[in-house]
């Protein structure tokens, strides 16, 4: 599964937030959006997935889909984990929680799916009967992955994932996602965290100002100095 980005411009109302942006990511390979506050990553993100505006072709699996509405994508197999969880429901369980997750899957493979995700997610098994609201800060991160990997996507779109989380709970939260390679996913990463996102990605975009400054492999983005050179770039 390919996934094309061609000449994306994406928009709330008249302001234009992302411009003419094109890439192009491989099947199972992680790629990190990197940028300061306001360089366009969060509105790229839901560009992709439908939630805000935009013009532009985007292809998942040789399917056009930027006409469709963002349900549609998520059928089509987009899922979304937006910055500070916004994909929970506070008042719900963990469990009512995942079970909205897991609509989208065919009812037959429900039970093997929600006993990979517990497998990945081990303290979610423990919290099941716990509100989603009294969560730990990390462990509403985890669920929040787990509902969008619940559907079963093969694209993943994750926003600042490392967003308020101490630095012992990073490690846990990036162990989980490397273990989402086990999930066959194609992953695109928000982050400003640079030394998060270079532990977890393949290769890297950064964005200044809606565009794309500067664009490497690993051993580029394992560089502090270049991204943090392309992130301040005018």
């Amino acid at each position: 599964m390919t996934f094309e980005v061609s000449h994306l411009s994406a928009r709330y109302s008249r302001i234009e937030v992302c411009h003419d942006i094109s890439l192009e990511v491989g099947n199972g390979e992680f790629l990190a959006i990197l940028g300061a506050n306001g360089a366009g990553k969060s509105s790229l993100l839901g560009a992709i997935a439908g939630t805000v505006a935009a013009k532009g072709s985007i292809v998942l699996a040789g399917r056009r889909i930027n006409l469709l509405s963002s349900h549609q994508r998520a059928r089509a197999g987009i899922a979304f984990v937006p910055e500070g969880r916004r994909n929970l429901f506070a008042p719900l369980t963990v469990n009512e929680n995942l079970q909205l997750g897991l609509r989208l899957s065919p009812e037959s493979r429900r039970a093997s799916i929600r006993e990979r995700i517990i497998e990945l997610f081990p303290i979610l098994g423990r919290r099941g009967r716990q509100l989603s609201g009294m969560l730990s800060g990390g462990e509403q991160q985890m669920l929040a992955m787990a509902v969008a990997v619940a559907r079963e996507p093969s694209l993943l779109l994750l926003d600042e994932p490392s967003q308020g989380l101490a630095p012992i709970v990073l490690e846990e939260i990036a162990l989980a996602i490397k273990r989402l390679r086990t999930f066959g996913l194609t992953l695109l990463l928000a982050e400003q965290n640079h030394q998060f996102a270079s532990g977890l990605a393949d290769r890297f975009i950064a964005l200044q100002g809606g565009e794309i400054v500067d664009a490497g492999d690993k051993a580029a983005l394992e560089s502090r100095e270049r991204v943090a050179a392309a992130i301040m770039a005018h």
